[in-house]
């Protein structure tokens, strides 16, 4: 058993609460990992407030770096010491992971959402004889130790970037850059709009460059993220505050825009940019809307007139193990400077750091345990 500082989520919109928590040894197919970093996303929080139901008390983190500090029975491949990101859970086996798809494996809620081994529901963490929910998205990385299903690991060579800012490869990044560059696959000369300048559209913007798309628009009302959004590789950029949108990208691109890549969740954006769409578009959808049951008015006529197309996106339509390699090749060569949407906090200041971010302070928040 061993002992790390947490934080844990113990009642939805309730801050954070800094605990020593137990940790179990790692199982069979498991292993335990020194949290180096781990990104703070918006997902966290959803699953906090219960928005979308984890049972508390949990703690939470999808998004973790860190070494192999011991290993479970059945674990192959890994040694102790090994540099890694952690990333979601999928079960290997399905049809969309044989198909190198595992974000959409058949089992992914019950792996990465139900808080505790599936086999015997168990947690892995406990503070003295409570039980403290665990394994979110196979691992529950905001504490300074996790046991993280195997499966989830990615080994990284040293030549990485410092390991503590790898975690949001393993979420955020990757359902950026893999929205444009997998799930959309936009092609060298097309033209791209990018709704939100978070940490999730900026990757997105970056995949673009890397795409080599001709016309790269963000759409964001945070005047420095449209700055960086410049430097990062968009050609353009519109503040939704000045007026229609629709109107905008078509001011810039008057036969509309190939595609269009949606953070927000906002309806009323997704709709502006559905508006913008040219013949033969694709809407890529991440957002996570305010409400579950929010829903999009879609032109029945138009989308068959002009062959209009929206598909939704979890995880970038990502293999982790293919994807987060490839993301950091394009960081050492200069392609993919995601270390720049990067601040770093105490993960003890992790009620501080949600504040800042909801501020748009800061980008992208990864904690240091």
């Amino acid at each position: 058993m061993t002992n790390t500082i947490a934080a844990v989520a113990r009642q939805p919109g309730a801050p954070f609460a800094i605990e020593t928590l137990s940790v179990d040894e790692p199982r069979d197919g498991e292993v335990l990992v020194r949290i180096a970093g781990v990104g703070l996303c918006h997902t966290d929080l959803i699953f906090r407030d219960q928005f979308a139901p984890y049972p508390l008390p949990a703690v939470l983190g999808h998004e973790g770096s860190g070494t192999i500090a011991a290993i479970g029975g059945g674990v192959s491949g890994l040694a102790v010491g090994d540099r890694v990101v952690l990333g979601f859970s999928s079960c290997g086996a399905c049809a969309r992971c044989d198909e190198g798809l595992p974000s959409y494996c058949a089992q992914f809620p019950p792996l990465n959402y139900a808080g505790m081994r599936l086999d015997d529901g168990s947690t892995a963490l406990s503070n003295g004889d409570e039980a403290v929910a665990s394994h979110f998205f196979g691992q529950s990385s905001f504490a300074g130790h996790a046991i993280v299903r195997a499966r989830n690991v990615v080994k990284v060579d040293d030549a990485a970037a410092a390991l503590e800012l790898l975690g949001p490869l393993g979420c955020g990044f990757q359902t950026g850059a893999g929205g444009v560059m997998r799930s959309m696959a936009c092609p060298a000369g097309s033209s791209i709009v990018v709704l939100g300048g978070g940490p999730v559209g900026l990757a997105a913007v970056m995949g673009a460059a890397i795409q080599r798309c001709a016309r790269i628009i963000l759409v964001e009302p945070v005047a420095a993220r449209r700055d960086l959004a410049i430097e990062l590789g968009a050609t353009d950029t519109i503040d939704p505050a000045d007026g229609d949108v629709t109107a905008a990208i078509r001011a810039i691109l008057p036969g509309g825009v190939d595609f269009a890549f949606d953070t927000s969740g906002r309806v009323a954006v997704i709709e502006a940019a559905l508006a913008a769409l040219a013949p033969r578009g694709l809407i890529g959808l991440v957002g996570v809307p305010a409400t579950a049951d929010a829903t999009l008015t879609v032109n029945i006529a138009a989308a068959i007139t002009f062959g209009q197309r929206i598909i939704g996106i979890m995880e970038g339509d990502s293999d982790p193990q293919v994807f987060i390699p490839e993301l950091i090749a394009h960081h050492r060569a200069g392609r993919f400077p995601f270390d720049r949407l990067i601040r770093t906090y105490p993960l003890a200041e992790i009620n501080e750091a949600i504040a800042a971010q909801a501020r748009g302070e800061c980008v992208k928040v990864v904690l240091i345990p």
